[in-house]
């Protein structure tokens, strides 16, 4: 049914809950499945992408400082401020008239500030041990995070040899467990995008990507006829100006100013009663505003078909997909990919999610908490004397002060009363 690289119970028992599935469909078929157990580096060529400028990172086989299983083991990055990049090679495979799935889970341990954690289907032949960031692909999709701005999943396609990113804006997931990113490109050039098994984008390769030109234009020769009119508000045509109105003055004297009783005429001039803002005043009259009944809305530019545009059936077709890879630059590393999955069946795709990540969720979580307080109290051990404890030393200190004060006020007073017993 399945070309799957190894296999184990989980898979198998994951593989038989399919078979007998209402939904098991007969073509289902797995192009590549990666979970990580031994013997994966038989499977992976680390390229030698910037080796020569010491800049490429080292990949660690872990489960993570925190999981939910520590047999299930990934891939994760382990050095800061390095170029990462290793690929697989599986059996080449188009995906023409069947639905083209890409799925992978992710976990940023480090709490990850800026970095990437996407991957890549690639087409055609490539030497691997070059594979890197100028290498052409076909599919680009996951995370990336840089500071407050960039918090999104790319979803980048490529077509006629130019890559296109997605127009809508996808959040990612910015926290320090394990996420499963999943997309989904059919045969209709319809896509979904799913984080944890659950759709947060889904509509048309036509509307979502500029792969093509539009399928109409606005008609650059229509001009807006000269009676349009487009004020939505006008002047009230029987609005009038209310008797007397310009001769509101602006400011008026202060009612309750008064001449200072200090004040000197041929010293200081002639007094004068200041001003204040007239509240009657309320600016140069205009007439208020009504509907305009003649209004026909925002003149827009009539549509036309794009004489440009040429529509293109296989618009989601890629007919040679051969490698996966991942290929990304981090400044802070610990980012951890597992359970890499191509295939042609959403279903299996959601299964495999459940069977990995769903049943191991929890557990990781509430390790994850445990290490987050284990840190906690480790920190508390080592921060300097706290606030209270440096009260409480300025008090004994203020005491010990205050009966030296005593002592000698005493000593003093002993001293003045025997002088004047003298």
């Amino acid at each position: 049914m399945a070309m799957i690289q190894r296999q184990n119970p989980t898979i198998l028992s994951l593989l038989f809950s399919l078979l007998l599935s209402p939904f098991a469909i007969a073509s289902s078929k797995v192009f590549f499945e990666e979970r990580f157990t031994d013997g994966w580096e038989e499977r992976w060529v680390k390229s030698e992408w910037k080796k020569d400028e010491n800049s490429a990172g080292e990949w660690n086989h872990t489960s993570g400082k925190w999981n939910g299983d520590p047999e299930d083991k990934g891939i994760q990055t382990s050095e800061d401020y390095r170029f990462y990049a290793i690929s697989a090679e599986f059996p080449e495979f188009c995906n023409k008239d069947n639905t083209l799935v890409f799925q992978f889970s992710i976990k940023h341990e480090q709490k990850l500030d800026c970095g990437g954690g996407y991957m890549k289907l690639i087409s055609g032949d490539i030497d691997q041990k070059k594979f890197g960031g100028d290498t052409p692909y076909s599919i680009m999709f996951g995370p990336d995070i840089c500071g407050y701005s960039t918090k999104k999943v790319h979803a980048i396609l490529n077509y006629n040899d130019t890559n296109h990113q997605i127009k809508k804006d996808v959040p990612c997931e910015t926290d320090q467990l394990t996420h499963v990113y999943t997309f989904i490109l059919r045969p209709d050039a319809t896509y979904s995008i799913l984080i944890d098994n659950q759709e947060k984008q889904t509509g048309s390769l036509y509307d979502d990507w500029d792969l093509l030109p539009p399928k109409q234009i606005k008609d650059p020769e229509a001009k807006k006829p000269e009676d349009w009119d487009d004020k939505e508000f006008i002047p009230d045509p029987e609005d009038k100006k209310p008797e007397g109105y310009d001769d509101i003055p602006k400011e008026i004297v202060d009612p309750e100013a008064k001449k200072p009783e200090d004040w000197d005429d041929e010293e200081d001039g002639e007094w004068t009663v200041p001003t204040i803002p007239n509240p009657e005043y309320k600016g140069p009259w205009k007439p208020k505003k009504i509907k305009n009944p003649n209004f026909k809305g925002k003149w827009k530019a009539p549509l036309i078909d794009n004489p440009d545009f040429k529509d293109d059936p296989d618009l989601y077709v890629y007919p040679k997909l051969k490698y996966v890879g991942i290929e990304l630059w981090q400044v802070k590393s610990g980012t951890l990919f597992d359970n890499v999955l191509v295939a042609n069946d959403p279903e299996y795709a959601k299964q495999l999610a459940e069977e990995t990540w769903g049943k191991q969720k929890d557990a990781e979580k509430s390790a994850f908490e445990e290490e987050e307080k284990k840190k906690a109290e480790e920190e508390a051990k080592n921060e300097p004397e706290s606030d209270a404890e440096d009260e409480d030393d300025e008090k004994e200190f203020d005491a010990e002060e205050a009966e030296a004060d005593l002592e000698e006020a005493k000593a003093t007073s002993i001293d003045d009363i025997k002088h004047d017993e003298l």
